[in-house]
Parts: C-alpha cells; sequence; structure tokens
C-alpha cells in the first residue's frame, strides 16, 4: 500500500482498493472527482468528522469505478451543509434588537442559524408550537389594516393552507397595487386550485413584525441583518451560519450510462435552503406539484445506496429518485426536522401514456394510447425503502409525505416508522404501474395540519378515470380491461399498522384500483374505499371505526371479507357493493344489524374480539376468540424501525380504550356513522335533500368546507330529477345567496318566490356549475 498526499486529500491505495481521506468541502469535491475516474477499481471516500460547508451542489455525473463508498466517520460525526458560518458583529440598534453588517450579494439570505439551529424569520402570528397550523395562523395575517402598516412588504412570504385543507399554498410579495393592496405570485405548490383558506394564513419576511426573541429579519437595501437574540443568548460567542444551497449533492448519470454502485452511509445533511417556491411541478392528476431536489437528487441510476445517514434541519425534501432509478435502496436512516418529504419515488410524465395533469382534465377516447404500461423506463422501478424513521416532517410544505410514490413500479417501502406529518405518512399518487408492497410499517400522528386525507393515502385516476363515474361506468365495459392499462400489477398493503387523526387510516381516494389490503390494523380513522376497481380487503382489524365505502362504480370487484370491525359501515351514496361484502366481524352489535339492513354481511358475526390486551394496543386474539369463525388469522405485526439505533429513537402511537359498546365510541366515528334529526331533512321537488354534515359527505361530493345542501334521493321523472338535479349534488347557492344548510335554503327559496326560475350553485364530481331550476 503506497501513501499520496494530494493537497489536503490523503489517498491510499492498495491492490483491491483505494481511499481518500477527506477534512473539508473543497476537498471532497476534488476526491469525488479522482474517484469516478478510477476505472474498475473498487474506490472508498472517508470524511473525517466535522462540517462540510458546500459553496455548490456536489455533482456525480458517472463513475468508472467498480464500486463507490463514501462514508461519515461515525453517527451525525461528518456533516455536509447547506449552510455557512459568517462572523457578525453585532451592535444594539434598542429595544432588544440587534443589527450586524452582512452583504449578501443578491442573494438573501433564505435560513439564519445560531449554535446550528434555526432562528425564526419575522412573521405574524408569532411562533407558537403548541398552535396546529403553521405553529400559528391567523385571519388577519395580511388583512388590509395590518399591511398599512408595512414599510416595504416586498419579498415577504405567504403560508396558506388550501381553501379544503388539502395541503398548502405559499406566494411571495412582488409588491402594491393602487389601492395599498398586496400583489404577489405563487400558488403552485398544489394542484387542484383554490383560494387560500381564510384562517389558517400566516406571513413571514416582514421587518414590522420583528419583535420576538429569536426572530431575524435581513434588509437588503442596507445589507443588515436585524435580530432579536434567544433569551440567554452571548452574541460573542455564537456562532451563526447562512443557508446558501438548496441541493446537496445530486447523482445522474444518462440514459446510455446510468450511475452504478455508490454507497452513501454514516453521514449527516443538514441546514439546507427552503425549496417551498420551486415546488411547481405537477404530478399527474395527484393533488401534488414537487420540486425535483432535495438534500440527495438521484436520477439515472442502479444500484444505489443511501444507509445508516441522518436528515435533519433540511428546508425542504430529504432523498429523491427522479426518473430512471433501479433497485436503488433507501435504509436504516433517521429523517426528522425538515421542510418537505422524506422520500419520494417519482418518474418522469414522458413515461406515461396519455398522461393528464390537472384533476378535471381528461384524455379524449379517440386519442387515449391504450397500449398497456409505460412508454419508457423514465421512472423508479425496484427500488427499497426500508427501516428509516421518518419524522416532523412538513414543517414549511403541506403536501408532503413521509414516502411518496409516483409513476413508479415495484417499490417496496417496508418496516419504516413515519409519524408527525402534516399530511400522510405514505402516499401513492397515481396507479402507473403498481407492483408496490407496502409492508410492515408504523404509521401515525398524520394528518396533523390538513384534512381529507389519511395516514395511507392513494389516488388513482389513470388514463381512463373521469371524475364523472357515469363515464367511467360506460367506458370500463365497452374497453375490457383498461382500468389495468396503468395500474398493471396489484398495489399490497401488508402488516401495516395506520393512525390518522384529521382523515381516513387508509384512504384509497378517487380511482385507486388494483389492490390487496391485508393484515393491517387500523387504530382511528378506518378504512375508506372511493370509487375504483379490483380492491381485495381482509382480514383486517379497524379499532374504534368501520369500513367507509363512497360513491363505488358498477361491477368494481371489489370484496371486502373476513375483518374485524368496530362500529357501523359509513357508506356514502352507495347504490353498488362488488363482488362481496361478508364474513366479517363487528365488535359493535349495531354494525351487524345495520349491515344486514344492506343485504350484507349474511356470514358475519358479533361479540367480544378477545384481543390478549386492547389496553396497550397488543390486538392478538387469544385462543377462544370467536373471531376465528368468520376465517380470521392473526396478524403478525413486527413493525417500524429494526435497527437498535433508530429503535431508540422512535415513538409509537397512543392507544385508545377499545369501544366496546356504540355509546363509547370516538368522536369522529360519531360524527361519521350517525346523522342529525331527520328535521335536518326536507323533501322538495320529489327530492329528498339533507345538510351536508360529516367528513365523508364533504370528502365525497369534493367540498372545500363542511356546508351545503346534498340530494340524497332523486328519483327519475320528479320534478327536481326533470330540472337537472342528481343524487350526490350539493347545493350551494340559489341567487347568489350561500346556502350552508336546509333552514338556508327554505329561506333563500321564500325570498325567491315570485320568480319562475332561480339560479343554482351545485357541486358535481367535485367541480361547482351553474344551473336554472323552475322553482314552480
Amino acid at each position: 500500500m503506497s501513501l499520496l498526499l494530494l493537497g489536503s486529500i490523503t489517498m491510499l491505495s492498495a491492490a483491491a482498493q483505494t481511499t481518500y481521506r477527506v477534512t473539508d468541502a473543497k476537498s471532497l469535491q476534488q476526491a469525488i472527482s479522482k474517484a469516478i475516474g478510477r476505472t474498475g477499481e473498487k474506490v472508498v471516500i472517508q470524511l473525517q468528522a466535522g462540517r462540510y460547508e458546500l459553496d455548490s451542489t456536489l455533482i456525480i455525473p458517472y463513475s468508472l469505478a467498480a464500486s463507490l463508498t463514501i462514508t461519515g466517520s461515525g453517527q451525525a460525526a461528518s456533516i455536509i451543509a447547506g449552510d455557512k458560518q459568517v462572523k457578525l458583529t453585532w451592535n444594539p440598534a434598542g429595544n432588544g434588537m440587534f443589527t450586524a453588517p452582512y452583504d449578501a450579494k443578491g442573494k438573501n439570505p433564505d435560513r439564519l442559524f445560531l449554535d446550528g439551529k434555526p432562528l425564526t424569520m419575522a412573521r405574524y402570528p408569532d411562533l407558537d408550537t403548541t398552535e396546529r397550523h403553521y405553529n400559528g395562523a391567523a385571519a388577519d395575517a395580511i388583512s388590509d389594516e395590518r399591511v398599512a402598516t408595512w414599510k416595504n412588504p416586498n419579498g415577504a412570504y405567504i403560508h396558506a393552507l388550501h381553501e379544503g385543507e388539502w395541503g398548502g399554498f405559499h406566494y411571495v410579495v412582488t409588491g402594491r397595487d393602487a389601492s395599498g393592496k398586496l400583489v404577489y405570485e405563487g400558488g403552485w405548490q398544489n394542484n387542484r386550485p383554490a383560494p387560500m383558506h381564510n384562517r389558517y394564513r400566516m406571513v413571514e419576511n416582514v421587518y414590522e413584525e420583528l419583535n420576538t426573541p429569536g426572530e431575524w429579519f435581513y434588509d437588503a437595501e442596507k445589507k443588515l441583518i436585524f435580530l432579536i437574540p434567544p433569551k440567554g443568548t452571548n452574541l460573542n460567542k455564537a456562532v451563526f451560519s447562512v443557508s446558501r444551497i438548496t441541493d446537496l449533492i445530486r447523482i445522474g448519470g444518462n440514459a446510455a450510462m446510468p450511475v452504478r454502485n455508490i454507497v452513501l452511509q454514516q453521514l449527516a445533511f443538514s441546514n439546507n435552503n427552503r425549496s417551498f417556491m420551486l415546488t411547481r411541478e405537477p404530478l399527474l392528476r395527484s393533488d401534488w406539484t414537487i420540486y425535483r431536489g432535495g438534500a440527495i437528487l438521484l436520477e439515472q441510476t442502479e444500484n444505489i445506496t443511501i444507509r445508516d445517514c441522518s436528515f435533519s434541519g433540511l428546508g425542504g425534501n430529504a432523498v429523491f429518485l427522479s426518473g430512471y432509478n433501479k433497485q436503488d435502496t433507501i435504509s436504516g436512516n433517521l429523517i426528522e426536522q425538515i421542510g418537505a418529504s422524506g422520500i419520494l419515488f417519482v418518474g418522469r410524465p414522458e413515461a406515461v401514456r396519455s398522461p393528464a395533469f390537472r384533476y378535471g382534465e381528461s384524455v379524449p377516447w379517440n386519442v387515449m394510447d391504450l397500449t398497456p404500461g409505460p412508454k419508457s423506463n423514465a421512472y423508479p422501478q425496484e427500488c427499497v425503502a426500508s427501516d428509516n424513521l421518518i419524522r416532523y416532517i412538513g414543517q414549511v410544505e403541506k403536501q408532503v409525505a413521509g414516502i411518496t410514490i409516483d409513476m413508479a413500479a415495484f417499490i417496496t417501502a417496508d418496516h419504516n416508522t413515519i409519524y408527525h406529518t402534516p399530511r400522510a405518512g405514505i402516499n401513492i399518487g397515481d396507479g402507473c404501474w403498481g407492483g408496490h408492497l407496502v409492508s410492515f410499517n408504523d404509521v401515525f400522528e398524520t394528518v396533523l395540519e390538513t384534512g381529507d386525507h389519511g395516514a395511507y393515502n392513494s389516488w388513482g385516476r389513470d388514463r381512463f378515470w373521469s371524475p364523472d363515474r357515469k363515464i367511467t361506468d360506460s367506458i370500463v365495459p365497452a374497453q375490457k380491461g383498461i382500468e389495468y392499462l396503468d395500474v398493471q400489477y396489484p398495489i399490497t398493503l401488508k402488516n401495516n399498522r395506520f393512525q390518522c387523526d384529521h382523515g381516513w387510516d387508509i384512504d384509497l381516494d378517487d380511482g385507486s384500483s388494483n389492490y390487496v389490503i391485508v393484515d393491517n390494523i387500523c387504530l382511528n380513522g378506518g378504512l375508506k374505499l372511493r370509487e375504483g376497481y379490483h380492491r381485495t380487503v381482509s382480514n383486517n382489524i379497524i379499532i374504534n371505526n368501520s369500513f367507509h365505502p363512497h360513491v363505488w362504480q358498477k361491477n368494481s370487484g371489489d370484496r371486502f371479507t373476513h375483518n374485524l370491525v368496530t362500529t357501523p359501515y359509513a357508506p356514502i351514496q352507495m347504490k353498488d357493493w362488488g363482488d362481496v361484502v361478508d364474513s366479517n366481524f363487528f365488535v359493535q352489535a349495531d354494525g351487524l344489524r345495520q349491515a344486514r339492513a344492506l343485504d350484507l354481511d349474511e356470514h358475519s358475526t358479533t361479540g367480544d374480539p378477545l384481543f390478549v390486551d386492547a389496553a396497550s394496543g397488543n390486538y392478538t386474539l387469544q385462543q377462544l376468540s370467536p373471531v376465528f369463525a368468520i376465517g380470521f388469522h392473526q396478524v403478525d405485526l413486527n413493525i417500524g424501525v429494526q435497527s437498535p439505533r433508530l429503535k431508540k429513537l422512535a415513538a409509537a402511537p397512543v392507544i385508545r380504550p377499545l369501544a366496546l359498546q356504540q355509546k363509547e365510541q370516538s368522536a369522529q366515528q360519531t360524527e361519521e356513522s350517525h346523522q342529525k334529526p331527520e328535521s335536518k331533512k326536507i323533501q322538495w321537488l320529489g327530492a329528498t335533500l339533507k345538510t351536508v354534515e360529516t367528513m365523508a359527505e364533504r370528502s365525497a361530493a369534493g367540498l372545500h368546507e363542511t356546508r351545503g345542501v346534498l340530494v340524497l334521493v332523486c328519483p327519475p321523472g320528479s320534478v327536481a330529477a326533470n330540472q337537472g338535479l342528481q343524487v350526490g349534488d350539493v347545493i350551494l347557492e340559489i341567487a347568489n345567496l350561500a346556502i350552508n344548510d336546509t333552514a338556508m335554503m327554505r329561506e333563500a327559496l321564500e325570498k325567491g318566490k315570485s320568480a319562475n326560475r332561480l339560479p343554482f350553485t351545485i357541486q358535481r364530481n367535485q367541480s361547482t356549475r351553474k344551473i336554472d331550476i323552475a322553482i314552480r
């Protein structure tokens, strides 16, 4: 073995391996440049303990080495940082405020760190970690009165939830108009356009809102950082740093020569820029837009391994696999306290046949490509995310997930622990191209800041699918097998534990098809199947909730058998019940009674399931449990992270008492499964109408708010039907008067009784439309 000194790089060579030892960011980039050119060798780049502050993204465009390993020196000891330490001279400015000269050279700092921890950009309302939305949100965040107090709001950021709480929006202020109102651009971070939420919003980067210890502001004109230091800070000893770049490492080749056989291990990634204003590429017809970047971006790779690393304090995504990536593995990592998503497997739209990019868009039948499967290989395939602890994500962006899969095939997500997320824990955004295995994951504390979603969430919306179920019902019988064109292989959920706080534990939304759901435990929100095809749901345990079938298609082929549910089913606008709903076990006897009233569950039964210890969350069945009589088998739940390091860090979900009696059921299930008094229903023009009252009714109609009047029954030939109303329509306005409930509808009709016809605004197929109705 020979030893060569190359600047600050130490190189050790042996017959079979070359090792580079580096101590700083400059030598790391030099070592990468040298390592990727060593044809046929095994190469190791060893980072000594310390901070590697990057001036620019580390890029690995190819590798001629037989293998390349980039390794740190122990857990979180070798830090690849997107920030750089700066020497600041602080001067008192009165009222507890200090200033320091800083020339950002045209690139205003996005994040300021004190001793490695992020400070808060001046904001309103002030940071309050006890608040559910944005750690503090206020309806008057950008009110005219507040805006009038700001001298120069240019560069301010507005963060707000989607009006329907379906993720979030972000905007940057570009000025004021002639009337003094803010002018801003953005809102492209969600693929379901809507106004920003009128209450859940906050603003930051405004000098006049600098009023709390720990807040800072950068004045680009004066080239000054303003800071109110956290209490107890010694500014003479404190170490400050400023974020400078967004992506830390990019590994990517080309179609002719993918980058292969690289291992990143025992590295820490931290303190890069936020990416919320870069998040704008739509993901087909899912609700998402994305930014193809993060701490690590992979594209055109094979056999890449990222293991035993830590990702914390990031402004955006942790690991993004974009386009073609095959047999890559992301395992044993800690991902926490980050701005966006954990691990993303997202293909390129050019791999999709007949793609569409908005919910309401569809591909005309006469031009649709009916060839099954992908058009190219520009998508992740046969990749694995395993044994990762993902928590406290989405601290800036809200349309995020611990693990997300879009335009990909045969992705395995197993033995991950995911919790404390503003939206889903695991999200699959389309049916392209199936074959995924989601197993042995522990997913809880999800949908914390948003709503109408799932701990596990999916959409279908594949090329044949239409928001108008009547169209889909006509297409599928006419073109046998069309529902398999994109989701070619079954997606399997097995042996997971899911818990959702503001939605469903398992939420198969809009057209999600070709699923096998078996041996899972749902702790809180139940299991929802919206319209789709060929879903087999069996041997699942649903605690303190139930099965939520919504607006199924004709001849869906769905099966719901051998499941244990606690409370009565919660159907919404169900006419067709698939192949079979039977041989299930109800903890609450009323559940079985209600199911049989719907001509379901002939062979199902009810009783005490005899769990070993439901109070502690042990839902193993005792030997004499009556549940075995329906063909149920024990559920293996060796779930969550497996590595000792991550097991020590991982939390567990809160287990609520089992609701053996109907009166004891959870507040959410009470809302979902029980209608309010019959007085909320009215008869009008031969139709039966009711006030929209539950999250499920709101979700089924695609409403942004829980309001309106739902058409429950509309017989053919009735006056209402002849006027164009349909079952499932929601009346939102009559003659420009908002209709929140049946009482308001009666008032509006009384006011307009002198007219022959009135203009109605209704919601149908998750979009609004106007129709005129003859009221007499």
